[in-house]
């Protein structure tokens, strides 16, 4: 939830994370110690995580690579969807197969090198299926996410009028390179 700042036009957004992983002796060890986080929200459920188990963490919660991939994903479905409803374009449908992939370093550490989104929308009968398919770039544009990384966010969305016959229209892999903050 956001609150006032303060300042004009701020939010300001608050997570309590707490680290559930001592299993007795802390971090003596590196295998020694669990991977198990919780990030409080006020007014909203708990939100379990771990490391990835690649890195020694639970396969059945959230990890930070899930989380940053998902929040890509939705704040650019909701731009969408905002803009989609204030053109009159209706859509009754959505689902995004996105995907990150992250490189590591032989130290350790490591960072994404791209997310891909893949946008299925279908639109109601009598919508502007071109129109539908350019506001994935403004939806971009205006993602508060996507404008406050540093990596390429591919889109590859696809467009389909409920009712049509497999007339879905697919864009070649578009980079918005040319868009990434530094």
């Amino acid at each position: 939830m956001s609150t006032p700042s303060g300042r004009k036009n701020a939010h300001d957004y608050k997570a309590r994370l707490v680290w559930d992983g001592n299993l007795g002796e802390g971090t003596s060890t590196y295998t020694g110690y669990g991977r198990k986080y919780r990030v409080q929200f006020d007014g909203k459920p708990d939100l379990p995580g771990s490391a990835d188990p690649i890195f020694r963490g639970d396969a059945n919660v959230y990890n930070p690579e899930d989380l940053f991939v998902a929040s890509l994903s939705s704040c650019h479905l909701l731009s969408y969807l905002a803009l989609c409803a204030r053109s009159k374009i209706n859509v009754i449908a959505y689902e995004d197969d996105a995907s990150g992939t992250m490189l590591l370093k032989p130290d350790g550490s490591g960072a994404f090198e791209s997310v891909t989104l893949r946008p299925n929308v279908t639109i109601a009968p009598g919508g502007d299926e071109k129109r539908a398919f350019e506001l994935h770039e403004t939806a971009h544009d205006m993602c508060f996410i996507a404008a406050s990384v540093s990596i390429p966010v591919l889109h590859e969305p696809r467009i389909k009028i409920a009712g049509a016959e497999a007339t879905e229209t697919k864009a070649t892999q578009k980079s918005t390179e040319s868009e990434v903050r530094p």
